[in-house]
């Protein structure tokens, strides 16, 4: 038999942790992330699903972003008989928003495994999810950080983007050969005008 001090977690027991390393171009100008413990592990009990989303009271955490579902995406802990890892799926919680994990699109309520590194798009955000194994059975550990260039180009996950690019108007007059003139600009200015 078991005595409680064996079934009972631990302080030492490593928690399993999911780093979340969040961007959106808009992240220098407006406070997104105010409501996010940046850069400190915050502890979840296993059997709750963390949620995402706009609104502070339904979800674990809350992003400050009106473009933002009230509840975006949910994360929920599972295990499976076969292995002793802490395993994660992620459920698209949005009716309007689109949500992607590597890619793949999943449509409201559809959720799926979430790979060990996963890089989720919803809006105009990037996420990189990094699960980091623990032996705890009860709760896993949270760590948020804001990254300063897209996830998508680090991990060369690269996806086309949804946004239309802008004709810059270039044309190239050939008045001789050899002589190419290149009149308009060739490239936009990309400086992002923030309004609070």
């Amino acid at each position: 038999m078991m005595s409680v001090s064996q079934i009972m977690e631990t302080e030492e027991d490593l928690l399993t942790c999911l780093h979340i390393k969040l961007y959106n171009p808009q992240q220098n100008c407006k406070g997104l992330y105010g409501l996010l413990p940046l850069g400190n592990r915050s502890k979840h009990s296993a059997d709750d699903p963390l949620r995402l989303g706009r609104d502070s009271q339904a979800c674990t955490y809350a992003l400050v972003d009106a473009r933002v579902s009230r509840k975006q995406l949910g994360i929920h802990a599972y295990r499976t008989p076969q292995s002793p890892d802490m395993l994660f799926t992620i459920q698209n919680l949005s009716q309007k928003g689109r949500l992607s994990v590597n890619g793949s699109v999943l449509g409201y309520l559809e959720r799926m495994d979430l790979p060990d590194k996963a890089l989720i798009r919803f809006g105009e955000y990037e996420m990189l999810i990094i699960r980091e194994s623990g032996e705890a059975k009860g709760s896993f550990e949270v760590e948020y950080e804001v990254l300063t260039v897209p996830p998508s180009r680090e991990t060369c996950m690269c996806m086309p983007s949804m946004t239309p690019v802008m004709d810059t108007g270039s044309y190239v007059i050939n008045n001789s050969p050899g002589d190419p003139r290149i009149i308009g600009p060739l490239e936009t200015d990309e400086t992002i005008m923030c309004h609070s």
